[in-house]
C-alpha cells in the first residue's frame, strides 16, 4: 500500500548513525527521537528530507514501549520553529521485534498522521540494525522508501 504524495525519506549517513547509535544506548529499554524537515501546505506534508534528528528521552523506561519526553519535544519544535521548518517524523527502536509498526504505534499514530515513522530493529538475529519507514493513517501502515544521503 502506498499513499498518494508519499515521499522518500532521505536522510544522511550521519543522521543514520546518531539513529542507530541511539537505539543502542536506549537499550534493554525502546529509543526513540524525533525527525525535523520541511514540509509544505497548511497541512504540513513532510518532503521527506530531513534536516536535523533530535534523540529523545524515553519518558515510558520501557523495552515494549515509547513516550517522546515532553521537554525534549518542545525544545524540537523550538529549534524548528526557529528554522522555518517542522517536525515531520519520529523514531523509536524495536528490541526484539521487526521493523514493522506495532498495534501501538499504528494507534498512537492517529496524533500525527501526516509524519513518517521510523523504526529499527534491534533485533538479534538480523545481525545488524534494521531502519525501515512508515505513513501510518486511519490505521493503514504503508512503507516509506529510504534513501541515504552523502
Amino acid at each position: 500500500m502506498t499513499f498518494p504524495g508519499t515521499p522518500t525519506l532521505r536522510i544522511t549517513r550521519a543522521q543514520h548513525r546518531t539513529i542507530i547509535g541511539h537505539c543502542f544506548d536506549g537499550l534493554p529499554d525502546e529509543a526513540c527521537g524525533l525527525l525535523g524537515g520541511p514540509a509544505i501546505g497548511a497541512m504540513e506534508e513532510p518532503t521527506g528530507v530531513i534536516t536535523e534528528v533530535f534523540p529523545t528521552r524515553n519518558a515510558d523506561a520501557s523495552s515494549r514501549t515509547y513516550t517522546v519526553d515532553g521537554k525534549d519535544m518542545l525544545r524540537a519544535m523550538r529549534t524548528m520553529d526557529e528554522r522555518g521548518e517542522v517536525l515531520v517524523g519520529c523514531w523509536h527502536s524495536h528490541t526484539h521485534t521487526e521493523a514493522y509498526p506495532s498495534p501501538t504505534d499504528v494507534r498512537t499514530a492517529t496524533a500525527n498522521p501526516n509524519w513518517i515513522y521510523v523504526i529499527v530493529s534491534l533485533k538479534p538475529e538480523h545481525g545488524a540494525p534494521v531502519l525501515r519507514a512508515y505513513r501510518i493513517r486511519d490505521g493503514a501502515v504503508a512503507e516509506v522508501p529510504v534513501e541515504l544521503m552523502g
